[in-house]
């Protein structure tokens, strides 16, 4: 079955009872059991709901997955992924990581003994030396946030496993569209749901999807014995959305390689970052493992940065705010927002300076939103 049949149709039967075609949403925090610990498959909501079930049969197979468990948002499902380590735990993680993540890991379960160090890049040599450490995961984004590096997941595996270390894969930048990392060899496949997948600005969730039996047992324990559940509206948001999932790709994409390409020839423009562009450091490992270069594109702009700043409010279509992967186009200033969580110096280690901004591309027509760009730079020096 090809993507978007799966997308619209995986997971999803007609209601038992009535004959909808969609299902209900099931606004319930308790199950009336038949006798006492018989149940029908449901006790109490932040153990499981009817639409926490149906969200997760639509969208393990959106990843070749066998198993998937959704959670109250991408932090809470990476919460719910740590809370399978123990005091004394190390996670190795390649730069450019959502600001949120490093947060997590620095400010809250360091506290806790759970060892945090990143490498500056996915060369091989330097994951080798990391993976000898005998940590317990690999954690990486691909394509990064807010630069759009491309790592080669096969390769990343394959040291990984060479040392016996488990591999975490952020997927959120591309969408299962786009990409499908436990095809290369990951152990786990990572998304906040609040992007791509659920794709209208309207609901925060989280999935982690796998092969394993015994990863999908512990999470489903976690989520329940840490209360990282979602609300079952919420749950029905993100099926709603994930219908649309292969025809919004497909646009998204097709916009950001035309802001992609305007950009590139602007002479105001210094640098651009995406990875469809044949310019992009990375574009042949994004070729081998990507069927799609999905809707971010990263810029540097030769101006100031007040200028930059002035620039980035002064947008028509595209809205000043954080996230990403919604249908309308937005825009946001990285070092002070999405990234603001992590020191300067570390930023600028990573290569994310002030002058870089991240636009999510929208599904609008990809002209007006071209012109959009256009008209804000004429007016900035």
């Amino acid at each position: 079955m090809k993507f978007a049949t799966k997308a619209v149709h995986a997971g999803n039967e007609p209601d038992p009872t009535t004959g909808a075609i969609m299902p209900p949403i099931y606004m319930t925090s308790t199950y009336v059991q038949e006798a006492p610990g018989v149940a029908k498959g449901y006790e109490y909501t932040r153990a499981n709901n009817p639409n926490f079930t149906i969200l997760e049969h639509a969208l393990a197979p959106l990843e070749d997955a066998e198993y998937a468990t959704i959670f109250s948002s991408g932090l809470g499902a990476l919460t719910g992924m740590i809370g399978m380590l123990s005091q004394g735990d190390k996670v190795v993680a390649i730069d450019g990581l959502y600001g949120g993540t490093y947060r997590l890991f620095n400010s809250v379960f360091k506290r806790f003994g759970i060892q945090f160090e990143t490498v500056k890049s996915a060369n091989l040599e330097d994951l080798e030396k990391a993976m000898s450490k005998k940590p317990k995961w690999l954690l990486f984004e691909t394509p990064t946030n807010p630069l759009l590096e491309v790592f080669d997941i096969e390769a990343c595996v394959k040291a990984a496993k060479r040392h016996g270390v488990l591999t975490i894969v952020d997927n959120t930048f591309a969408s299962p569209y786009c990409q499908n990392p436990l095809k290369w060899g990951a152990d786990i496949v990572w998304h906040s749901t609040t992007k791509y997948i659920g794709g209208h600005s309207d609901v925060i969730g989280g999935v982690v999807m796998t092969n394993s039996g015994t990863i999908k047992k512990d999470l489903d324990f976690n989520r329940k014995a840490i209360g990282l559940n979602p609300s079952p509206f919420d749950a029905w948001l993100i099926n709603r959305g994930v219908k649309t999932l292969a025809v919004r790709m497909e646009k998204h994409q097709e916009n950001a390689m035309a802001v992609a390409k305007f950009l590139e020839t602007h002479p105001k423009v210094l640098k651009v970052y995406y990875p469809g562009l044949p310019t992009h450091p990375n574009h042949a490992i994004a070729k081998k493992q990507m069927y799609g270069f999905s809707g971010i594109v990263s810029v540097e702009f030769n101006i100031s940065l007040e200028s930059s700043k002035k620039l980035i409010s002064s947008f028509t279509l595209f809205s000043l705010a954080e996230s990403l992967g919604g249908v309308e186009s937005l825009v946001c200033h990285p070092a002070t927002m999405t990234h603001a969580s992590i020191p300067a110096e570390e930023r600028n280690k990573g290569g994310l300076n002030d002058g870089l901004i991240r636009l999510s591309v929208g599904i609008e027509d990809s002209q007006d939103l071209i012109n959009d760009l256009d008209q804000a730079l004429e007016f900035v020096t």
